[in-house]
């Protein structure tokens, strides 16, 4: 029976020496979504995902990609790893290394050539297929990066700081490709320090500290959660004023303008007719939307960073 998920880890645990780097990684990650992995540095999340692609060993704990436990070599030739730091074949042209990694993973040559040639014009490469790496930039090594993890059509891929070293217009790029991803099924693992990609991008994400997953949300949720609401309005009364104290806190009121927190903007409109209610004159009631960035200050604390 397949499962619904692709990742499932029990109590991951890795420890060097006297150093936990993971204490207990559990997590489930579904088929078909993009999940990012947040959490500051020295959290885990490298050694996190080593272990889940068997590049490590784990100390202690279990865990099932595809549906089968990490030992199982057929299901890892279903996966794709860009990792954060690599160091390719650079004496190799684009051509040559993407042949050398596709026949690593069995491509019969037909299928490789015209794979080769679909990942190349994807990011932009083509152009430059036949240079050595070596004469690449930075980002066109990223690129050719993202191709080598996707040569073999994965049903599950890890992106380890996908977009290190893009120009806006890249890192539009790498999105647009996992949003193609997505639309085939396949399952994105993403770990990236730039939390307004991971935003755009992502269905789910988990936050890790310390070795542990300590809380996972729906990025879809935040859509509705607000921060704050930013009232203008005139013929304001403190007796008012007090009122909002019903559907907000931390109510902060300068002259005609007036900041509350709210839960959800669902109390936006009873706001409204109350205000008016009072005789109060609204000329605008502004929501501002909580970030990632906020929840990750919420969530991990500021004793770290990404």
């Amino acid at each position: 029976m397949t499962s619904d998920f692709a990742i499932e880890t029990h109590e991951l645990r890795k420890v060097f020496g006297d150093n936990v780097a993971v204490k207990g990684l559990t997590l489930q990650v579904k088929r078909g979504e993009v999940f990012g992995f947040l959490g500051p540095n020295g959290a885990g999340k490298t050694t996190s995902i080593k272990m889940m692609l068997s590049l490590i060993a784990p100390t202690a704990g279990s865990a099932n990609l595809l549906g089968s436990p990490l030992s199982d070599r057929m299901a890892r030739a279903r996966m794709g790893f860009l990792p954060e730091h690599f160091r390719f074949h650079d004496w190799l042209s684009a051509d040559e290394f993407l042949t050398l990694h596709g026949q690593l993973y069995g491509m019969p040559a037909g299928r490789l050539k015209e794979r080769i040639s679909e990942l190349l014009d994807l990011v932009g490469l083509t152009p430059f297929r036949g240079k050595q790496l070596r004469t690449y930039s930075k980002g066109m090594l990223q690129r050719i990066g993202l191709t080598q993890a996707l040569i073999n059509e994965p049903e599950l891929v890890f992106l380890d700081e996908p977009t290190s070293g893009l120009d806006p217009v890249g890192r539009r790029l790498v999105r647009d490709i996992i949003h193609r991803l997505r639309e085939r099924g396949t399952c994105v693992f993403l770990n990236s320090h730039l939390l307004s990609e991971i935003e755009i991008t992502c269905d789910r994400v988990a936050f890790i500290k310390h070795g542990e997953v300590i809380r996972v949300i729906e990025l879809k949720t935040l859509e509705n959660v607000h921060a704050s609401v930013t009232i203008r309005a005139g013929r304001l009364t403190p007796e008012a004023i007090n009122g909002l104290g019903q559907w907000g806190q931390d109510i902060r009121a300068d002259g005609d303008h007036l900041t509350l927190a709210v839960a959800d903007e669902t109390a936006l409109p009873d706001i409204t007719r109350y205000l008016v209610a009072q005789g109060v004159d609204v000329y605008a009631i502004t929501p501002e939307r909580i970030s990632l960035e906020e929840i990750f200050i919420q969530t991990v604390g500021t004793d770290g960073s990404l």
